[in-house]
């Protein structure tokens, strides 16, 4: 029997049900790198994050979305209290989540389905709620989100899918006019990415700029080619993103890489250099999930003692540890209690390691990009590594093969190398320093776009 496919449900077992996870996955060019020289995780730290599905302004989702997923599906979704649930996520609660996101460095994705279950569009009206609520929800969603979390659109309305002509629900009801479910089956990139390109300018419309798009549940999972093109395609004609991602899978468990996978890279020598990146999360949704259902807990994120769980073991291995829950789970009908997990897994992390980097999902697609994309020159004679990267990167960091003297940083041609400060060790670099680490030497700088270098100097 077909569900709504949640995340947890949906993806633990991606791998074995969609075939190999870089199934579908075109990576496109990629530039020469000396293997002398490595890339580091951002400052020697390792990103974490977290992504938040199925938010929106005001509307509770999924008390919303159930009936229209039980019309697909009748009689699977007929335990669920919906009717008891509360209509409405206030804005006191997103204040609440983003003060404390604010205390703690915290930082992630945050979706806003743009026409959250055909309740209403947000850049025209949602009935049941004021102009002046839906203004000022839309409003801090921009003043306190925004700053430290990518917006997404989650598809137009996380249900029903929307005839872009018409701007109604089409009239089938069936899982082919479900966004969860299989209507992307057999489009091509053109077609999915006019629908994204819908949801995207509703959230322009309201002053909400986005580098990325999020799927709902099964959404491009047999169009993964087309999917990664059309994300593209999309950010590039409503935002003119330079890097667009998009997060579509996960791995909860296993020894499978999670870092972002980055794809259809080409024109990296160019004025236009493109491609896409797959940010990808590694945890299940042990919050709350998207239906409110008794949650795995804490535990299942890292343990008390900070020895085991998911986070543990990825940030063991350095890889970048996004955590994926829902909005509906965190806020659990005013119970809270997503919210109370997320701030203990927080305080766990924070207690046992010291070498976090928190990152929105835009700032670990554009580290991932580069990290891939720049082409890396080691003349080891002269003490010399030369960069020619297609996308500029702030905290850009390098292991050079060099145990003595100290690097010098010459951003562009024609400016004067200059020496880089040492500090103690990785955990202190920044842009501008560097640090001995056995034979090698790790370096950080603001590396922009086009030819810089780095030569090592008695």
């Amino acid at each position: 029997m077909r569900h709504h496919p949640s995340r947890r449900r949906f993806l633990e077992a991606s791998a074995l049900a969609l075939g190999a996870p870089l199934f579908g996955q075109v990576p496109g060019d990629r530039p020469g790198q000396d293997a002398g020289v490595k890339v580091l995780n951002p400052r020697g730290r390792v990103p974490v994050s977290i992504i938040i599905d199925d938010s929106t302004c005001l509307v509770n989702l999924n008390k919303f979305a159930i009936p229209q997923f039980a019309a697909v599906n009748p009689g699977r979704y007929d335990h669920y209290p919906w009717k008891s649930w509360p209509d409405e996520i206030p804005d006191s609660f997103v204040r609440k989540f983003a003060d404390w996101a604010d205390e703690n460095g915290v930082k992630g994705k945050y979706s806003i389905v743009p026409f959250p279950a055909c309740v209403g569009r947000l850049d025209r009206e949602i009935p049941g709620w004021t102009q002046k609520e839906l203004k000022n929800s839309i409003d801090l969603v921009r003043e306190r989100m925004m700053p430290s979390w990518d917006i997404h659109p989650e598809m137009v309305t996380h249900t029903r899918i929307i005839d872009t002509k018409t701007g109604h629900p089409y009239p089938e009801i069936s899982p082919r006019f479900i966004e969860n479910w299989d209507w992307c089956n057999g489009r091509s990139a053109d077609e999915i990415a006019d629908y994204m390109s819908y949801a995207l300018t509703i959230l322009k419309n309201i002053g909400l700029p986005c580098e990325g798009i999020t799927t709902p549940g099964g959404f491009g999972g047999k169009a993964r080619p087309q999917l990664a093109q059309a994300s593209f395609e999309a950010c590039r004609n409503v935002f003119q993103t330079e890097i667009p991602h998009y997060f579509r899978d996960l791995h909860a468990s296993g020894t499978e890489s999670v870092a972002p996978i980055v794809q259809n890279a080409s024109g990296l020598d160019s004025d236009d250099p493109r491609c896409v990146v797959h940010v990808l999360g590694c945890t299940g949704d042990w919050t709350g999930g998207w239906d409110c259902v008794t949650p795995k807990g804490a535990d299942a994120f890292i343990a008390e003692d900070g020895k085991t769980g998911r986070m543990v073991e990825v940030i063991q291995r350095g890889e970048p540890a996004i955590i994926v829950c829902h909005w509906t789970g965190i806020y659990w009908n005013g119970l809270e209690i997503g919210f109370e997990i997320f701030r203990e897994v927080v305080k766990r992390l924070h207690a046992t390691f010291d070498h976090l980097h928190w990152m929105k999902l835009s700032e670990i697609a554009r580290y991932w990009a580069a990290k891939e994309l720049t082409k890396i020159t080691l003349k080891k004679d002269e003490e010399l590594v030369m960069l020619q990267a297609p996308f500029a990167c702030d905290e850009f960091t390098l292991s050079l093969p060099f145990a003595e003297g100290v690097p010098h940083w010459q951003p562009k041609a024609e400016s004067e190398a200059q020496p880089l400060q040492k500090v103690d060790s990785k955990l202190h670099l920044k842009p501008g320093t560097w640090c001995r680490e056995g034979e090698m030497t790790c370096a950080c700088v603001k590396m922009p776009k086009g030819a810089s270098s780095l030569s090592v100097r008695a």
